[in-house]
């Protein structure tokens, strides 16, 4: 019986199939996956950020000026790697398993 304690969790559970698949692809890979995955969340994040943020006017430090657009832009972007890399919610998990999946069955 495998080993539980170091056995990858996925959706807070044991996931025999994501172990199996890491152990034909490289930690290089691997590395690149999270990587891959993590950009990825924070792009949809991103992209969720801004919709919530379409038709606010005078907010901000800026009040509305030229440059509010732009700083509301940076500042989504800046959420939105930060929300990622702290976790994010849950989409870099399910796009990691993908990968790596998919990385394994081309071996």
């Amino acid at each position: 019986m495998p080993n539980k304690a170091l056995m990858p969790m996925f959706n807070g559970r044991p996931d025999p199939v994501l172990q199996d698949a890491m152990k034909k692809v490289s930690p290089q890979q691997i590395t690149k996956a999270k990587a891959t995955a993590t950009d990825f969340e924070s792009m949809f994040l991103n992209s969720m950020f801004s919709q919530m943020t379409t038709g606010l006017k005078g907010d901000g430090p800026y009040g509305d000026t030229v440059g509010t657009g732009a700083w509301r832009s940076m500042l989504t972007d800046e959420y939105s790697k930060n929300f990622a890399k702290a976790g994010g919610v849950g989409i870099s998990n399910e796009v990691f398993r993908s990968l790596i999946l998919q990385q394994a069955n081309k071996s």
